[in-house]
C-alpha cells in the first residue's frame, strides 16, 4: 500500500478513493469467485477499455486490495486475485448488491445478471 501521507475529511472519502468510480467494484465482483486473467476480466466487462482495466487493476494492486501473480510461461500468464484484505470487502459488496436488488424491485427496475 502506498505510504504517501494523505488526509481525508471522513472515512467515506477514503472509501471512494480506494474502491470508488465506475469500475473498481465491478472488477472486485468478478474476482470474488477466484483469480482471473486479464482477458477473462476484459471479457466479463466488455464496456471497459483495455487501458482503463489496466489502470484500475494497478490502483487496486497498489492499495493491496488485489494481488497480481506472474507465471514464468511463454507467453507470460498473469492472474489477479483478491488479497486477504480485499476479501474482507466481500460481505460489503454482497450487501450492496442485496440493497440494490431491493431498490430495483421497489422501483420497478429490471436488472440483467
Amino acid at each position: 500500500m502506498s505510504k504517501v501521507k494523505k488526509e481525508y475529511d471522513c472515512a467515506l472519502v477514503l472509501t471512494i478513493d480506494l474502491i470508488g468510480g465506475k469500475w473498481k467494484l465491478i472488477i472486485l465482483w468478478y474476482l470474488i469467485s477466484g483469480a482471473k486473467r486479464f482477458g477473462e476480466l476484459k471479457k466479463s466487462i466488455p464496456s471497459i477499455t483495455q487501458k482503463m482495466l489496466t489502470e484500475q487493476l494497478r490502483e487496486l494492486e497498489e492499495r493491496a486490495i488485489i494481488s497480481r501473480k506472474v507465471y514464468a510461461t511463454a507467453p507470460p500468464k498473469v492472474e489477479y486475485a483478491m488479497t486477504d484484505f480485499g476479501t474482507s470487502l466481500i460481505p460489503l459488496i454482497n450487501g450492496l448488491c442485496t440493497w440494490t436488488e431491493e431498490y430495483a424491485k421497489e422501483n420497478d427496475i429490471t436488472l440483467h445478471e
